[in-house]
Order: C-alpha cells, then structure tokens, then sequence
C-alpha cells in the first residue's frame, strides 16, 4: 500500500488523487444569474444531497487551482442566493461538458452547450429543459472553506420545487433508474453510465444477520470465497 501526505502535495496532484478515488460523483449542473440579470451554467461534481427535512442540496464551485480565481456560480449566488440544479443524464452528457468552457462574464451558457432555457416557477434562475430532473433551490448558506487555489465553496440549496420528467417514471410514480440513465464524473476526464448491466441491486442487510464473524472458521479462511462471498452468507444465515 503506497501512502501519501497531503500537507506535501501539489495541490494538482492531490487533486488528481482525491478525485481519482471518490467516484462516481453525481453532476450538478447549476444555473444561476448574476445581478444584471445575465444567465449561467456550469457543471459541478463536488456536490450531493444531504438532507431530506429540509430537502438540501450541496455543491462546491472550488476556486481555480491555476490562478486561484473565482467561478462565475459562485459570485452569482452571492448576489442573487438562487440556484436550479439540473440533473445530467447520458442524453446532455457532451452538452453539460460543452458548458463547462471558461467563458467570458456575461456569456450565456446555455446557449453555449445548445440547451433550451426554460422559467422556473419560484426562482429567477432558468430551468434546463432536456435535464430529466429540476430543482429549483434557495441557497441558504455559502462556507468559504478556504482563500487558497483549489478550496471549496460549499453551497447550501435548499429545494422549493422540483420538477421530473414523466417518462422517467415507474408505474409507481417513482424514477426508474433504468430509465432516467445517469451519468457520474470519475477521475480525469472519465465519466460513468448507470445503466444497463451497470445496475444491481442489493437489498438492505437482515437485523438478525450472524454477520462474517459467526461463520464457520473454515469458511471464514476459505482461499476460494470472496468477502463479498462471506457476507452474502452472513446474511442469509
């Protein structure tokens, strides 16, 4: 196992290394507006949910490691705290990258990567129409973690509407994963596709399982069963 000291990196390479081993990260692609009223969009894979009471969402439009400068979604939601979180599935993958360019203040992004803006229902920020999920968001709090190259900016959305695509969709009224098709940000310029063959399932561990250590001492140190082997029938036991 070889180690690594952050305090003695690069901030490239730990970079490199950070996002090289957390993965897949879901793709926020945020749209906000500055306060001359100009559009933006740009894609974020710092970001998640963490919170359902209240509903949150956090991304992090990080500083530049080059120059240590600031990104446009960031100063926007410090002038105008709303945000609408479009979620990236396979369909707009190439468009969300295309939004990504450093361009100029005041360009329009969504034009840009070829999208269709649409109103938002309680926010002032534009919905992405091809996104297959929309959440309008109030940003309830930033946390400036840092003033050098390469910090986070956390920003905390909360949801005041959402909007789905029907035809992602189950018969249940839930999305259907098979259906909404996913994409997820790996290291460098990797992306992954959940979908297909890519999806499994695993259902939530029994209460009463007897767990690894209660297995037979010749099936714990089988040289031909898996850990995941072991906890399959640790569970089922």
């Amino acid at each position: 196992m070889k180690n690594f000291d952050p305090a003695s990196m690069h901030v490239r390479d730990l970079h490199g290394l950070l996002l090289g081993a957390v993965g897949p990260r879901p793709i926020a692609l945020a749209s906000t507006i500055n306060k001359d009223g100009d559009l933006n969009l740009s894609p974020f894979s710092f970001f998640n949910v963490f919170s359902a009471n209240p509903p949150l969402l956090i991304f992090s439009p990080a500083r530049r490691g080059a120059d240590n400068t600031t990104k446009h979604t960031y100063e926007n939601v410090k002038d105008v705290p709303e945000v609408v979180i479009n979620i990236v599935n396979y369909d707009i993958t190439y468009q969300m990258v295309l939004s990504s360019a450093n361009y100029p203040e005041g360009v329009n992004e969504i034009e840009k990567a070829g999208f269709t803006a649409i109103d938002s229902d309680l926010i002032r920020p534009k919905r992405i129409a091809e996104s297959p999920v929309q959440f309008e968001c109030v940003v309830k709090q930033v946390i400036e973690l840092s003033d050098g190259p390469a910090a986070g900016n956390l920003v905390l959305a909360e949801v005041v509407k959402i909007h789905v695509d029907e035809t992602i969709l189950n018969d249940k009224g839930k999305i259907d994963q098979s259906k909404i098709d996913l994409v997820g940000r790996m290291g460098g310029d990797t992306y992954v596709r959940a979908t297909g063959d890519k999806l499994f399932e695993i259902s939530r561990p029994n209460d009463d399982n007897i767990g690894v250590d209660q297995l037979p001492k010749d099936v714990r140190l089988s040289t031909v069963l898996s850990g995941n082997d072991l906890a399959k029938l640790a569970n089922e036991s």
